[in-house]
């Protein structure tokens, strides 16, 4: 069984619920009130898709604007994307369409994209139908996903694509991926691992990165 690598950016408006579409994944319990993430968080996850193994270096990016010239190296090298909008608020939904204008100008490999729109709990408020989220994300090769973190719904299928997707191009004779491939006996993993069910392994170290920003490191395995 092999065992893939892929790094993972998150990318959205302030507000949105990158953060915690991650925080949920990884087990933790929903926080309605997480502060704003500064400069990015970076978690690890591994889960288990089809016939490998699957590590996901997911990087949370900042979302205010004063952040944004920082991008760039966060989702550099990235072999997958999860474009995150808040379904009530329509101007989130545009701003997450100019994310993908800048991965393309700026990442040249092949990459999964997910288009995640949030808060599908809150159904009074929606301002951004189904259907025109799903044209969009057809229309640029991406799957598309409604989540509500409050409810726990459809977060788990967000890592599932996303794993799917990197086998996929890991299977491709595609040069311009820089997904990792191991084989299974390189590194120690759980065979009971349930299919795409995190463990959490967390660490409370903060460590420095590029401009003085923080790194705030889990993994999930």
């Amino acid at each position: 069984m092999k065992i893939l690598e892929g790094k993972v950016v998150a990318l959205g408006s302030q507000g949105v619920g990158k953060t915690s579409i991650i925080m949920r994944y990884i087990g933790k319990s929903c926080n309605e009130h997480l502060n704003p993430t500064i400069g990015a968080s970076f978690f690890t996850c591994k889960l288990n898709v089809e016939n490998a193994r699957i590590m996901l270096r997911v990087w949370d990016t900042a979302g205010q604007e004063r952040f944004k010239s920082m991008a760039p190296m966060y989702y550099r090298n990235a072999n997958a994307a999860m474009l995150v909008f808040d379904l009530t608020q329509y101007n989130t939904f545009a701003a997450m369409k100019r994310w993908v204008t800048e991965l393309r100008r700026n990442v040249e490999e092949v990459m999964t994209l997910v288009v995640i729109g949030n808060k599908s709990d809150l159904t009074k408020e929606r301002q951004v139908d189904a259907e025109e989220g799903r044209v969009y994300a057809t229309k640029i090769g991406a799957s598309y996903h409604e989540t509500s973190v409050l409810q726990n719904e459809g977060i788990k299928n967000v890592f599932l694509a996303i794993g799917s997707g990197l086998l996929k191009l890991s299977s491709t004779e595609c040069d311009s991926t820089s997904i990792r491939i191991y084989e299974s006996t390189n590194l120690n993993w759980n065979n009971t691992d349930m299919l795409s069910t995190p463990i959490i392994e967390e660490s409370a170290q903060n460590l420095n990165i590029a401009h003085g920003m923080q790194e705030r490191p889990y993994a999930c395995c």
